[in-house]
This record gives C-alpha cells, sequence and structure tokens, in this order.
C-alpha cells in the first residue's frame, strides 16, 4: 500500500481523550497514581472523595494533583481555539533488507539489539518486523510526524509556571496527536484493524496490533534518522524544522515509524559496541565520531 504525504489537522477537543496523563503527572513529579485524578468527573464533591481515598501522608500531593489537573483542564479550555495542533503521514511500500528497511526505494539503516533481556530471546531489530526482501512480497510501513505550534507558549513566557504547564501540556498533545493518528491509520486507512475496539485505557495502554516507535524511543534511539525521515515526509510542511543536532521545533513534536506486524512489540536496543558502530555509519554512509554524539546512551 502506497499513500504519498497527508496532513491532518486536530483541534484539542479531538484529542482530549487520548491525552496520556499519566506521563503529564510524571513531568511534574507525581506518582502514576495520582494520575487518576483524570478519571474523576469535574465536581469538587467527587475530587474532595477522591483525595480522601488516600492515606493521610499523600492527601497534600493529591490535593496538589487535583490543583494541577484543574488548572491543566482550564488552560487547555483557553487554548482550544487558539492551538494549532498538526500531523503528516504516509504509508510506504517496504522490505527488509538485513538491519535496513527499504522505504519506497529508500535505504533507512537501522540498529539491532546485541544484549539478550532473556536467555532464548532473539537479537531485535525493528526490520524483523517487515517482510524480507528475498521473499518478493511488498510489505508497508508508515512514517508520521506530529506537532503543536508554540505561539500561545510564548505568550506566557514571563510566567515560568504558567509556561511550563502549557509546554508539558504541549508535549502531551503531540503524543495524543500520534496517538489517535495512529489509531485512524490502522483502522480506516490502512486498515488493517479495522475491527478494533479499544477502551481508554487499553489504547494508551498500547493494546492494538502494531507499534508506532518515535525516533529516540528505545528501538529507534539514533535521534540523526530524524533527517532521514525529513526526506520522507517533509516536515517542514506542517511547522517542524529540525536543528543540526535533529531536534524538532518546535520542541512539542513527535515523529516516527508505524509497523504493522501481529508480533511487533516495543523492544529496547541497549548498548552497542564499536564494530555495530562501524557498520551502521557505513549503511548511513556518515562518519562514526558523527554518529557517537547521537548514540551516548548506547554506547
Amino acid at each position: 500500500m502506497k499513500i504519498a504525504n497527508t496532513t491532518v489537522s486536530y483541534t484539542i477537543q479531538d484529542l482530549a481523550g487520548y491525552i496520556n496523563w499519566v506521563y503529564f503527572f510524571h513531568a511534574w513529579g507525581f506518582q502514576p497514581r495520582f494520575a487518576a485524578i483524570a478519571d474523576i468527573a469535574g465536581c469538587d464533591t467527587c475530587q474532595t472523595r477522591w483525595a480522601a481515598n488516600f492515606p493521610q501522608t499523600d492527601t497534600a500531593k493529591a490535593t496538589e494533583a487535583i490543583l494541577l489537573y484543574n488548572e491543566a483542564q482550564r488552560l487547555l479550555r483557553h487554548m482550544d481555539e487558539k492551538c494549532k495542533i498538526q500531523a503528516i503521514y504516509r504509508l510506504m511500500d517496504a522490505n527488509a533488507d538485513g538491519d535496513d528497511l527499504l522505504l519506497d526505494g529508500t535505504r533507512f539503516p537501522l540498529l539491532r539489539q546485541q544484549t539478550r533481556i532473556h536467555p532464548n530471546a532473539p537479537f531485535l531489530c525493528l526490520s524483523d518486523f517487515v517482510r524480507p526482501l528475498s521473499q518478493g512480497i511488498v510489505d508497508t510501513v508508515g512514517a508520521f510526524a506530529t506537532t503543536v505550534d508554540n505561539t500561545f507558549e510564548k505568550s506566557y513566557a514571563n510566567d515560568t509556571y504558567q509556561h511550563l504547564l502549557v509546554q508539558t501540556l504541549n508535549e502531551r498533545l503531540a503524543e495524543a496527536a500520534a496517538e489517535k493518528l495512529h489509531e485512524t491509520i490502522r483502522k480506516e486507512i490502512w486498515g488493517y484493524a479495522k475491527d478494533e475496539h479499544l477502551t481508554h485505557k487499553q489504547l494508551l495502554n498500547g493494546e492494538y496490533q502494531g507499534i508506532r516507535p518515535a525516533v529516540g524511543y528505545p528501538s529507534l534511539p539514533d535521534l540523526s534518522v530524524t533527517f532521514l525521515l525529513n526526506t520522507l515526509i517533509d516536515m517542514n510542511k506542517i511547522g517542524i524544522h529540525l536543528t543540526e543536532n535533529g531536534m524538532m521545533r518546535p520542541h512539542a513534536s513527535v515523529c516516527g515509524l508505524m509497523f504493522a506486524h501481529p508480533q511487533s512489540h516495543y523492544f529496547s536496543i541497549g548498548k552497542i559496541d564499536e564494530h555495530q558502530l562501524a557498520d551502521y555509519a557505513t549503511r548511513r554512509g556518515m562518519d562514526s565520531n558523527y554518529l557517537r554524539k547521537f548514540l551516548t546512551a548506547n554506547l
């Protein structure tokens, strides 16, 4: 299946049900159990009862979580008509050629695990989830990017608290856009999961067929592949610009790949050795010392 670059726009209302509040609260130093406030109906009595169920030692933290969540909801309502959220995606003919992907004829080198999690586990590479070129059968892989315009964020440049709050909300909205986009692609556009019916919790737990590893995820750790992705989906079309280090601007942006294989799952590349770094650099057509700065955590 081939679908050319396609852009999509979202409102905050479109994405409200796709926000992962666990990660929002994590960014503010809260443990996951406090994110359950997002499941409470918006009434003061309900929230007070929720906080009262915590041990006395956690009551103050629960009250703080209520205040933070309510302020976040207030800001989301204020942002709704001012916040520009966009996505771009492309579905490509694909095959695996060793540890490389061939995406509409473009070679996309990847890394392979060199350390096993379990004694009998395979050494995984994302290319394992795509049909090998030798089979002569074309497969499909998706590429995507999402972004949230930072104009609203800039309006709070002189208010540290509000600026950080909008910043963390924007990051969650970019991820929520990726979540909704992935769902739409699975069920309607690519259509390999037309009968999928997941609850909000199942969706956020990733209980769907396929994966969407973003650049920087443990299975796709090399930030420099952002440049390669940009050649495939032209992120400039939705206002994403790359720094010389491959960082996306606006900061609330996500890009990555989509795989449909029923057994595809997230994993960590972990540590690689100098031999694999040299091999990877050769396949990327780059100097290994240049790539080293993008893979510090893996060396």
